[in-house]
């Protein structure tokens, strides 16, 4: 089929001359030099195939014509965006399965109470807000998932999962207020959260409202990310054969300026690669940011089509809505879709705001086709028709082809308007997102628009309108939901309870490590590998790793339980066929995210949220390097509290000192404070394997044999140069746990009373135990040794304890912890820590002594740990100065000698502070 190409088509498509697809669709004469009639043989040879073998094998003709141009030097020659029109042809359209007329009553009905809570919450002067806008836009891509395909969870369906838009939560609010699940009170309480369980919260908020709101969304970005790695837990649970998931599906509804968000985009190339069929994405394309246009000098439906179809999704687009169909159908030139295609976005929020003879004038008044094909039109008409998400037979349409797509997860990108219906003051406006009141000639239109049966002053009084029980309405949604196995969203705990291994087996499990060089970090390693083979809990742990197991002595494991991939393995590793090798199977254990801790997290909020939206009890250990936690991913495990997510975070190489030849960047000493923001976050710093085993076992009966809605970190450390003790005689699981004991219970508090208490965490204990023996030997002082494991915990129980007795002056006052075990002890009181200093001082108020608290402030840099212990000033020599000097401040040490001590401990006091070095 080959032709002359004329000089003059050489010319063009040398000059690179661009043609619309509008163009080459059509057949007009494209800049490539084809003739017309030579171009429409290739057409009809493509509709040959087409109607002979069907669009895969067009698609696969059409790879292989690119994959040999590409090896003759042709560049460029694939396009990631299509048309700017539906997607789906309107002969391909399924019949629509409901009643429409009665869902858009349906629809108009919950728009109505969702505009009214949010303008009684305005109208009540407490100031608490709303927002408006985002439902307003999305009401029909949210009720078309409800009436038809979101699943709740029953006895032979795992259920769905579905992340709504945050700012969406007042229409979720509304629909459950129409079924009956909320009443009159519970929305004229929209924002006031307290009395807990009064009001309802803001936003989605599981802490708050834990038997309605399944996932956290309105951090955006996060709602997304969590989404995709959700989907791939429930294949995880699969392959493991713990859980029948195979019905289930993740729709998750994201506004189209939250893509801005990294969060939102980072993860997609996982749902192609797991071939997460499981997942639907809704991106609500209002075009509106909340304060401007998403994009307005581009188009961002094309921007994200591009993105997703390039990362190997399967792209929908839902633009226009039917009254564009016959218009679209007579679009015989092309000049219709060449139209859509040019107009950039900020112009057409301007059409939103504007008449429609201004439509008829900028739109389609640059070309008199176009025109013509709107004559028959009024300009009323025009203003009216209809972008694809406010159509529910299109977004029917969408939805169905995504649930049957295989093979890859679906995004729909719905065009849709922000604020539509709530009239001249909120709809299109930049001001939309922040509008919180109506006037009452906008509640009239909106009231009249919609055709709900309100007088005149029940529509100015925003009045809640629901529907007699036994109303068509009601009776439809009713069931609806009861075809789709009842309510969403909702939130059912397990009343599973797990039988978690003893104290004792704990300990029998590291009876090997007592008098050996480990490290906490290898301790932990060790009980989880243990705990996998447990014939209870065992097939429930979920060792989650980000590309760090050998770092952290953890890759024994890779033989023992299998790494986790949805492919098995189809290739030979290099180290097969040695006692630890990388093994990946199916049904494999271990969750390795590669470096990705943002996906890490989110995984460890999948397992450990699956006790109440899987009704099975998981239990999540991420260990990760621990300055990447916090300070990488802290709304993620914020959004875990939010989740009542359980499980264990494990900071391993934490520490300044510890992890002393990465330098600054990664060396940790924050995460025990940031740690201690998060309400439900119980965080330990143990120093020995025995403290690591206690707590670990503490954690999980407290979790998953009592149900507490709590859930751990841990730092361990990577530094295993001296041995690990066995248990003191003396010392129990209870004061491990809560948080201070002294290492020899049997001294007596009189003998205690007057001398130093020296508080150690972490590997830093070994250098406050030397420092106990150079008091003694050097000064002729003795002092006593207590192993703080939880500042954290010390502090939130005294301050519990002092509230409680500030509230009742006429009972007996409570004691707290720490006034339990210091009683009679007047102290110094000195602590030390590779913590930074203000860990420890959240305990200054509750103590009965004089306090003085080393830590390692300042950045962190590479060193031998001997040279960074003595710039942080937190080694043996540094403790003893720190309690020397605290003696002297009270009378019990002659304050002249201490420079001399400076000397005699080889302290520079003209040195460098490390806060500021």
């Amino acid at each position: 089929m080959a032709g002359m190409m004329t000089d003059s088509s050489r010319s063009a498509a040398s000059n690179g001359h661009a043609v619309s697809e509008s163009q080459t669709e059509l057949g007009e004469l494209p800049a490539v030099g084809l003739d017309t009639d030579e171009l429409a043989e290739w057409y009809e040879s493509l509709d040959d195939v087409f109607h002979r073998y069907g669009p895969e094998e067009v698609r696969a003709l059409l790879l292989e014509l690119q994959q040999r141009a590409s090896a003759k030097g042709v560049t460029g020659t694939a396009s990631l965006t299509t048309p700017y029109i539906n997607t789906i042809p309107v002969d391909a359209e399924p019949s629509y399965p409901g009643d429409r007329k009665i869902e858009r009553k349906i629809r108009s009905i919950v728009r109505w109470n969702a505009m009214a809570m949010v303008v009684q919450a305005a109208r009540s002067g407490t100031g608490v807000g709303g927002h408006i806008s985002t439902f307003a836009s999305s009401a029909c891509l949210v009720e078309t998932g409800f009436n038809h395909f979101f699943h709740a969870p029953s006895k032979s369906h795992t259920g769905d999962f579905v992340y709504f838009q945050g700012h969406a939560s007042p229409g979720v609010y509304s629909r459950a207020f129409v079924e009956g699940r909320l009443d009159e009170s519970h929305l004229k309480n929209f924002r006031r959260e307290l009395p807990r369980g009064q009001g309802l919260s803001s936003y989605p908020h599981p802490w708050l409202m834990p038997d309605f709101w399944q996932f956290p969304t309105v951090s955006m970005g996060l709602g997304p990310l969590c989404s995709l790695y959700q989907a791939r837990f429930l294949r995880y649970l699969q392959h493991r054969g713990l859980l029948d998931t195979s019905q289930s599906r993740v729709w998750c509804f994201i506004g189209d300026g939250e893509v801005d968000e990294p969060e939102t985009l980072g993860a997609i190339t996982l749902g192609a690669r797991e071939h997460l069929d499981n997942v639907t994405w809704v991106i609500n394309c209002n075009l509106q940011r909340l304060d401007g246009p998403v994009r307005g000098n581009g188009k961002i439906i094309q921007e994200l089509e591009g993105l997703f179809r390039g990362a190997g999704w399967n792209v929908l687009k839902v633009i226009w809505g039917a009254d564009w169909d016959p218009i679209l159908a007579n679009d015989e030139s092309g000049q219709l879709k060449k139209r859509m295609l040019e107009i950039v976005d900020g112009q057409f929020q301007k059409y939103v705001v504007e008449s429609g003879s201004y439509i008829r004038q900028d739109f389609f008044g640059k070309n008199p086709e176009l025109l013509k094909l709107v004559e028959h039109l009024s300009d009323d008409q025009i203003k009216d028709l209809r972008r694809g998400g406010h159509d529910a037979q299109k977004v029917y349409t969408a939805y169905h082809a995504a649930v049957n797509h295989k093979g890859v997860p679906t995004v729909i990108l719905a065009h849709t308007i922000k604020g539509y219906g709530l009239g001249e003051s909120a709809e299109g406006k930049n001001t939309t997102h922040q509008q919180k009141k109506l006037e009452e000639d906008d509640l009239l239109k909106f009231r009249t628009r919609f055709e709900l049966p309100l007088s005149d002053e029940e529509a100015k009084a925003a009045k809640f309108y629901k529907p007699d029980p036994s109303s068509p309405e009601v009776k439809y949604m009713l069931e609806r939901r009861k075809e789709l196995g009842g309510f969403l969203p909702v939130r059912k705990p397990t009343s599973e309870r797990l039988t978690i291994p003893s104290f004792d087996q704990f300990q029998t499990a590291l009876k090997g490590s007592v008098g050996k060089e480990w490290s906490t970090t290898m301790v932990l390693g060790r009980l989880m590998g243990w705990l996998c083979t447990d014939k209870n809990v065992g097939k429930r742990i979920v060792p989650i790793i980000p590309d760090e197991a050998q770092t952290f002595g953890m890759h024994t494991l890779f033989a023992q339980v299998g790494i986790y991939s949805s492919k098995g393995q189809q290739y030979t590793p290099v180290d097969a066929g040695q006692m630890v090798w990388y093994r990946e199977e199916t049904n494999g254990q271990i969750l390795m995210e590669g470096i990705n801790e943002a996906g890490a997290m989110s995984s460890f909020v999948a397992a450990g949220t699956a006790y109440a939206n899987l009704g099975l009890n998981m239990i999540p250990f991420y260990v990760y390097y621990s300055m990447f936690g916090f300070q990488r991913v802290g709304d993620l495990i914020w959004l875990a509290g939010d989740s009542r997510a359980k499980g264990f975070l494990c900071g391993g190489t934490s520490g300044r000192i510890s992890l002393n030849g990465e330098g600054l960047q990664h060396q940790d000493g924050h995460s025990q404070l940031i740690a201690s923001s998060v309400p439900n976050l119980l965080a330990y710093d143990p120093a020995f394997g025995y403290e690591v085993a206690a707590i670990v076992q503490d954690g999980m009966r407290r979790m998953y044999a009592e149900d507490e809605n709590v859930f751990y970190y841990l730092s361990v450390y990577n530094d295993g140069s001296f041995p690990m003790p066995a248990i003191p005689a003396g010392v129990t699981q209870e004061m491990i746990c809560a948080g201070l004991y002294p290492l020899e219970p049997s001294v007596t508090a009189k003998k205690r009373a007057h001398r130093p208490q020296l508080l150690g965490s972490g590997p830093i204990m070994q250098y406050v135990l030397k420092a106990k023996q150079i008091l003694s030997e050097k000064y002729g002082v003795e002092s006593d040794v207590w192993s703080v494991t939880s500042y954290n915990e010390l502090k939130r129980n005294a301050q519990a304890v002092a509230r409680w007795n500030a509230l009742h002056p006429d009972k007996k006052p409570k004691q707290s912890h720490i006034d339990q075990v210091t009683a009679g002890v007047t102290g110094p009181f000195i602590s030390a820590s590779e913590n930074v200093q203000l860990v420890a001082e959240q305990i200054r108020q509750y103590l009965p002594g004089r306090y003085t608290v080393l830590g390692c402030d300042g950045f962190g840099r590479s060193e031998a740990r001997e040279v960074l212990r003595r710039h942080f000033e937190v080694d043996a020599e540094c403790i003893v100065f720190a309690a020397l000097s605290a003696l002297a401040k009270d009378g019990h040490f002659d304050a002249k000698r201490l420079p001399k001590v400076l000397q005699e401990l080889g302290i520079d006091p003209e040195k460098v502070d490390p806060a500021t070095a």
